[in-house]
């Protein structure tokens, strides 16, 4: 059955007083080496149906969300029966709601799903081949993978929307190791073509950072001025993002929670300049349009399936002014409604020039090529800790001058804000620890006052 007809046939088969039908087509068509050989390549085509029945019981309205993959059609009407009778049995669901049912349908919506093959992979390919072979011939090994992701969902309620959207992904990450492993790189891509990715600037950027890693400079752990790629911040960022959920701020358990109840929006929590942003037709990281979702949270209402979503401005000059919040939680809380979206845009007013230009202008500090195992260890100031890994450097007098040790940091994304000293100018770059979650990420590179490099670390 195409996604149509699974929509169209679930609907059909409800029974109860709704139905959401949300039908997610996963593309993907992937590369991956290791030791500079090529080990594994290949392409899958995954089809989840997730149906949402809406059934009355006593007080309200109970929900029942069940999900199968590629279901045929006796599947699908378990699948319907299913969901009728897990609503039946529930409680009345706090975030009931009219169905959303004011648009129109997409104009796509009749189109197939939308397929990745490894075609893409044609100039990425022959370009990586030229990469093994110097690589060889100088003594590095390379790790890495690549992939072209196309998500396609098709959303269809009782109410009578019929929305589709369609969502290319690329990424692309490698690691060099050269001198017996002991010095090692990394840098990544992330974009909508996996295919129009500089394999050659990759390989450059790599190394560099070995060529950098010659030179071993001895700084102790505390805390020192650093200098964030932009993947570094994209990760930091993330944390901040999903920690920005309305009602965990109401309830008092969030970092954006006010010191005498409520919330902080509207206090100035970052650099004046700082504006942190979302937008789902940001051009080059656009991103699904309209709320998608198969069960209710603190951040999200199944009956706000189909909400269309605009650009919204997280911070702005420094200033909290939006929290992710459903229909349900927005009313609850006071806030207005802003359902989360799927990319995310940081802008430093001012902040101007490539990472290069960034160093150039550092006096002292240390350039942290990315971060890895961020965990959250105070909500409330959302203080995170983690590790930096393949390659942090000594700055001086605007030049790399050798390589550090990696360390633990304990910093809070929200205070780091707080101390922006210079920024570059924001680019799409690949999130290394949040890359499997969060692709869509304009960053800026950071340098930071302060930064608490708490330890040293063996992690390499």
């Amino acid at each position: 059955m195409t996604p149509q007809e699974i929509v169209e046939r679930a609907l059909a088969l409800s029974r109860t007083r709704g139905c959401i039908v949300l039908v997610r087509s996963q593309s993907v068509a992937n590369l991956r080496w290791a030791r500079t050989t090529l080990t594994t390549n290949g392409e899958t085509l995954a089809t989840a149906v997730t149906v949402v029945a809406l059934a009355d019981v006593p007080g309200g309205v109970g929900v029942g969300s069940v999900t199968a993959s590629a279901p045929d059609a006796a599947g699908l009407e378990d699948l319907v029966r299913r969901a009728e009778a897990v609503a039946a049995a529930e409680r009345p669901a706090e975030d009931a709601a009219p169905l959303v049912d004011d648009r129109p349908a997409s104009p796509d919506w009749d189109d197939p799903v939308q397929v990745a093959t490894s075609a893409v992979f044609a100039s990425l390919a022959p370009a990586l081949g030229d990469t093994f072979g110097s690589a060889a011939r100088d003594g590095i090994e390379l790790f890495g993978y690549a992939e072209q992701v196309v998500s396609t969902v098709h959303l269809g309620t009782s109410s009578g929307l019929r929305l589709r959207h369609a969502e290319p992904e690329g990424r692309l990450e490698q690691t060099a190791k050269s001198h017996g492993r002991t010095r090692s790189s990394w840098a990544g891509r992330a974009g909508h073509d996996a295919g129009a990715f500089d394999v050659a600037a990759l390989d450059a950027e790599l190394r560099q950072g070995l060529a950098w890693q010659e030179r071993s400079v001895e700084v102790a752990p505390g805390r020192h001025t650093a200098v964030l790629t932009p993947s570094a911040v994209a990760d930091l960022m993330i944390e901040l993002y999903w920690a920005s959920v309305g009602r965990d701020a109401a309830d008092g358990s969030s970092v954006w929670s006010g010191a005498g109840g409520g919330t902080r929006v509207g206090q100035q929590v970052a650099d004046p300049r700082v504006t942190l942003r979302s937008d789902p037709h940001l051009p080059g990281f656009e991103t699904l349009p309209f709320v998608a979702t198969g069960t209710s949270s603190g951040a999200r209402s199944v009956f706000d399936d189909g909400l269309e979503l605009g650009p919204t401005s997280w911070i702005a000059d420094g200033v909290l002014t939006h929290l992710v919040t459903s229909r349900h939680t927005a009313a609850e809380t006071g806030l207005p409604v802003r359902p989360a979206i799927g990319n995310l845009a940081l802008e430093v007013s001012g902040g101007s020039g490539s990472l290069a230009d960034v160093v150039a202008r550092t006096d002292d500090g240390l350039l942290v090529t990315c971060l890895w195992y961020n965990r959250i260890v105070d909500a409330q100031t959302l203080l995170l800790t983690g590790l930096t890994r393949d390659g942090v450097y000594r700055v001086r007098g605007g030049e790399v001058v050798g390589a550090v040790t990696n360390f633990r940091f304990n910093d809070s994304p929200v205070a780091v804000l707080g101390r922006v000293l210079d920024a570059g100018t924001p680019t799409g770059t690949l999130a290394r620890e949040m890359a499997d979650y969060f692709n869509r990420s304009l960053m800026p590179p950071l340098v930071v006052a302060d930064y608490n490099f708490s330890t040293v670390s063996q992690a390499s």
